[in-house]
């Protein structure tokens, strides 16, 4: 979801250079907190993979320009449940500077709308998840029914962000209205298919039991919440 570069312009994207880096201290928060309880290499880690594979969703999954922003299958849900919170928002923050800045220069003046429009709804999903996963249900074995609950969090966030951001800069015209529309219709589409994915994912992390207690996944996959 890389808002189109031009929709916020001027001063108006000073606002975007406060939520983001709100948001970024917060990520930072987060990492702190993650090194206490699990270690630094494990964050490094796990950071690593979730840069990797966001840097990946946004490149080789398919991806097409829809209204005031862009389509993508970014699998937030996916990321927090098998990696964590704090190394999800790094790869989402990292992987999209690293796509900017290689493959897509003109976003880059954007980066604040887009981090933000990324990392808040992810901040609400976990904030979610903490009320209807239940805490010793391991991410294992959650249902499809809270797997959808999760990704209609996300994706509607974002969802909402793009439509302040293209609201806030283009006001409410008929026009701007239309291409907020279409954009919402197509990416809550995602919604059919991230809940999908994640549930197989998560078959496969519990068939792949070597993973429990390592520094590639978040112990709360294979365990209840940990304090």
């Amino acid at each position: 979801m890389h808002i189109e570069p031009g929709i916020v312009e001027g001063s108006k994207i000073l606002l975007s250079y406060g939520t983001a880096v709100a948001a970024l201290a917060f990520t930072a928060k987060l990492s702190f907190d993650t090194v206490k309880r699990d270690g630094a290499a494990s964050l490094l880690l796990r950071s690593v993979l979730t840069t990797l594979l966001v840097f990946s969703f946004f490149e080789i999954l398919p991806h097409h320009p829809v209204g005031v922003s862009e389509v993508h299958l970014i699998l937030g849900t996916t990321l927090l449940l098998i990696f964590g919170l704090a190394p999800a928002a790094i790869g989402l923050a990292v992987g999209l500077l690293l796509q900017g800045s290689l493959f897509a220069l003109p976003d880059l003046p954007q980066y604040g709308i887009n981090v933000t429009t990324l990392l808040v709804p992810l901040f609400a999903t976990s904030l979610l998840a903490k009320k209807i996963i239940p805490a010793a249900t391991p991410y294992v074995d959650i249902r499809y029914g809270q797997a959808l609950k999760l990704s209609v969090a996300y994706q509607g966030g974002i969802v909402v962000w793009v439509a302040f951001w293209a609201f806030y800069g283009q006001g409410v015209g008929a026009e701007n209205l239309s291409e907020v529309l279409a954009f919402g219709s197509v990416y809550m589409s995602v919604i059919i298919i991230e809940p999908l994915i994640d549930l197989g994912l998560l078959a496969a992390a519990k068939f792949l039991n070597g993973l429990r207690n390592t520094m590639f996944v978040e112990k709360r996959l294979y365990s209840g919440s940990q304090a």
